[in-house]
């Protein structure tokens, strides 16, 4: 027998630092899923089952961390002849952190795998289905959304009980032998040796780490009583902003007890994990760096006294630490491999740091169990884990985010604000919000101003003298299809398709203000007359056919990335013959060795093209077009002057971010003059450059004021391409983050940009208070009607998506397959007729 035990962090966790995401925690997305959300079972083992010759039969565990742990049992379960041990460098009754959470589909993997784990787990949790947003003395509550959680002390209990029971052994106060030792002696590694993982540090020229640190720090605590809801509570203090993240993690006793207690009142049985959080400045600011754990509990307490009802927290070995994203390019080296945080972690506001954990392990045990060799199943485990961690951390990057720049929020309106923090990290929606909680997102859309039965993407809005009837956006999509830069048929039908099918607003491609301006010789222009008429063609078409949608112009010079092949042709190759020389801010090729060196502006160039900008501009207002959208993103001419990466000039025009403003700005103010004063302007700015010294999301929010204070009615926020060598962070709505942070922290209208692909992503950045419009380019291509689609989908018929008279029998989803087929029986009594 061991000694009693407590739970012990992750082996390479310093005491005194809370193992980052080790011990779940808050998050309303991503923390429990959905109630009956659905169950993945893996590695369901036979009572008899005969070991493979080839499976693994030496296993060491490094870190007796519950990944480490389950691991551990599951492979023991599976093979009772296998041979395996667990290291763990601190005492089994150490322990960092408090409460743990685990979502319904991590729990349905557990009960398949190991029934008698689950069983304890069940007995153990603390299950709620409400989330508390407090905020200026104001509680808003929302339901529905079912989380589990118990202590992490219980937890590592189960796990150490369970490997006990199973055989495993348990080598506490040990740390473990190098993993390249431990690889000589050992079929398989398993490094679960936490986020400072000494494994992954000893082979990082293998498994290739990235740690990233971030902005704001934050301290585990406990409360001793239980929250009634999951609880954020937002403190404004003289210091700045300041964030609890609450929940409870054990059972209050039986019996009659305060919800969330009071001065004065009984103390509450239970306990509650706190975590407090807040930017650097403000930790620093407010004297907490120089606070021992004792005083800092003392702090927060006060500072959250309210919340916790006057009543005192308390730390284990609790520390101010700042967060850590690992991502590593390989898992596995030879026959080591790495599991939970020395893989990845996740920021803890989505509580998934243990849930990760234990569906690596279980996917570990699976993949073994499935392939015939030891490097096929490493193979199959990365495989199969890597697409749901990477998920995940986009999931976390977004929450982390948003509560860095909480500040910006707090002058929301409380119920968009309460949506806001739900849905920050995308994976709770506007749609499965109003599943879990239908009567709170009512009262949201309310605010937002949807009548009834409105979606919030079919709501108006108004920028300068134009009135969108909805918010959905065709983004601009270089077709390459002109010649000699004229639209042609292609044109008409591709835009004006688009127009038909309900879109708010039609933008055009980039339009070029030269010949020598074009990207490619397939690119629009709008630098002679023949341009103006055929382009009058195409919006007379748009607002006669399509009555009520708007068509705008995007106006853009290539600058360094131009006289390239069509993209379907080589995209960024140059042409075989007959390119044109470029011009830029600066002689920098796009791509050396491959694209031409471009003329660095002179005085004249840059007076040249201003003036070829207005003439344009003049053109596009005798086409016809309602907006007028300045192209400076995407490393085009105008979008080479912002960025450090492509304007190294010594004079007035480069250095400091005023300076490299300068001519975007003489541009637009130059535009701006000789457009409709009663059409409205907007410009497209690349937010980020995706790249090491580029332009920053701090540098897009002065980007941004500095064009609306000129006159902008929004700002049409994309991201990266301007270098080849970028690194964006893709997935779903990756780029409306950067749309977010300009328009809440400048209260500007913005269009949001960037694989926002279903309605329902629309209507959640809109009711958030995340952006103004969506743009949507490939599900246009994908479907031109995608909006009067949307429209069927919501069951909405109102004005602001009108199906054109001749389509309108085609406005329900027609029926598939056979409808009169016999229902299935699904039960046969075998009784036997009654006599008439």
């Amino acid at each position: 027998m061991t000694p009693p035990r407590t739970p012990d962090a992750p082996s390479a966790t310093a005491p005194g630092t809370p193992p980052s995401g080790a011990s779940g925690a808050s998050g309303a997305s991503g923390a429990s899923g959905a109630p009956g959300g659905q169950r993945t079972p893996r590695a369901t083992p036979g009572p008899d089952r005969t070991p493979r010759p080839d499976a693994p039969l030496r296993v060491a565990v490094v870190g007796g961390g519950p990944g480490g742990l389950y691991a551990a049992a599951l492979l023991k379960r599976l093979d009772p002849a296998r041979d395996i041990t667990v290291w763990e460098r601190n005492a089994p009754d150490d322990t960092f952190g408090f409460g743990v959470v685990l979502s319904d589909e991590t729990l349905g993997g557990i009960e398949h795998a190991d029934p008698t784990v689950y069983r304890a787990l069940q007995r153990a949790f603390v299950r709620w289905d409400d989330i508390d947003i407090v905020r200026r003395g104001l509680t808003l509550t929302s339901g529905g959304h079912g989380f589990a959680a118990l202590g992490r002390r219980t937890l590592l209990r189960i796990l150490h009980d369970r490997c006990e029971e199973l055989g495993v052994r348990l080598h506490f106060r040990t740390p473990a032998p190098p993993a390249a030792d431990l690889a000589g002696d050992h079929d398989l590694v398993i490094a679960a040796d936490g986020i400072n993982s000494t494994t992954r540090n000893a082979h990082a020229d293998v498994f290739h780490p990235r740690v990233t640190t971030h902005r704001c720090r934050y301290i585990w605590l406990a409360a001793d009583f239980a929250f009634d809801a999951f609880r954020f509570d937002i403190a404004e203090t003289e210091h700045g902003v300041m964030q609890l993240h609450g929940y409870p993690f054990e059972r209050p006793e039986p019996g009659p007890h305060p919800q969330s207690g009071h001065p004065g009142e009984p103390p509450a049985t239970g306990a509650s994990t706190v975590i407090v959080e807040m930017r650097e400045e403000v930790w620093r600011a407010a004297g907490l760096d120089e606070c021992d754990e004792q005083q800092s509990a003392e702090r927060c307490a006060k500072i959250f006294a309210e919340a916790l009802g006057g009543r005192p927290l308390r730390g284990n070995n609790s520390a101010w630490t700042a967060f850590r994203t690992v991502v590593n390019e390989r898992w596995s080296h030879g026959n080591t491999v790495l599991l939970g945080d020395a893989a990845h972690t996740a920021h803890f506001s989505i509580g998934s740091g243990t849930k990760l954990a234990v569906e690596d392990a279980l996917a570990l045990a699976a993949c073994i169990e499935e392939h015939p060799s030891l490097p096929d199943a490493l193979t199959a485990y990365e495989a199969e884990r890597r697409p749901v961690v990477e998920s995940t951390q986009r999931a976390a990057a977004a929450s982390l985010r948003w509560f860095e720049d909480l500040h910006t929020y707090l002058d929301q309106p409380p119920r968009q604000f309460a949506f806001n923090l739900l849905t920050r990290s995308r994976r709770v929606t506007h749609d499965n919000l109003r599943l879990r909680d239908p009567a709170f997102t009512r009262t949201v859309e309310d605010d937002f101003g949807c009548p009834p039965g409105t979606p919030p993407m079919f709501t108006p809005l108004r920028l300068g003298g134009l009135t969108l009837r909805n918010r959905v956006v065709v983004s601009p999509m270089d077709m390459y299809s002109a010649t000699d830069g004229n639209p042609g048929d292609f044109h008409l039908v591709h835009l004006g398709a688009r127009a038909l099918g309900g879109a708010g607003l039609v933008m055009t491609e980039m339009v070029c203000v030269s010949a020598t301006g074009r990207i490619t010789p397939g690119c629009t222009g709008l630098y002679t007359r023949a341009h103006t008429t055929a382009w009058r063609r195409v919006t007379d078409f748009v607002h006669e056919q399509a009555p009520g949608t708007a068509i705008g112009v995007q106006l853009g010079h290539s600058g360094r990335k131009g006289s390239t092949r069509l993209m379907w042709e080589g995209i960024d190759q140059p042409l075989p013959d007959g390119n044109w020389p470029l011009v830029a801010a600066s002689p920098l090729p796009y791509r050396p060795g491959v694209n031409q060196t471009p003329h660095q502006l002179d005085h004249a160039g840059l007076t040249l093209i201003r003036d070829q900008f207005t003439a344009a501009a003049r053109r596009a207002a005798d086409s016809g077009f309602d907006l007028l959208e300045l192209h400076c993103a995407h490393g085009y001419l105008l979008s080479g002057f912002l960025s450090p990466l492509t304007n190294h000039r010594t004079d007035a025009y480069g250095g400091s971010l005023a300076n490299r403003l300068r001519y975007p700005l003489e541009v637009f103010d130059a535009v701006r003059d000789v457009w409709p004063g009663d059409r409205p302007m907007t410009v497209r700015i690349s937010a980020t450059d995706w790249a090491a010294g580029g332009t920053t999301a701090d540098d897009a929010v002065e980007i941004a004021r500095a064009f609306a204070a000129h006159g902008a009615d929004a700002i049409d926020v994309s991201t990266g391409q301007v270098v080849p060598d970028e690194r964006p962070e893709y997935g779903r709505s990756y780029q409306t983050p950067y749309a977010d942070r300009i328009r809440n922290a400048l209260r500007v209208p913005v269009i949001a940009v960037g694989a926002i692909s279903s309605w329902d992503d629309v209507n959640s950045l809109l009711l958030a208070g995340r952006t103004d419009l969506c743009a949507l380019a490939r599900p246009h291509l994908y479907d031109p009607h995608w909006t009067l689609h949307a429209a069927a989908e919501q069951d909405y018929t109102g004005p602001a998506a009108p199906w054109p008279a001749p389509y309108r029998a085609g406005s329900r989803t027609p029926p598939t397959g056979r409808t009169d087929a016999p229902r299935p029986r699904l039960t046969l009594t075998g009784k036997p007729k009654p006599n008439p």
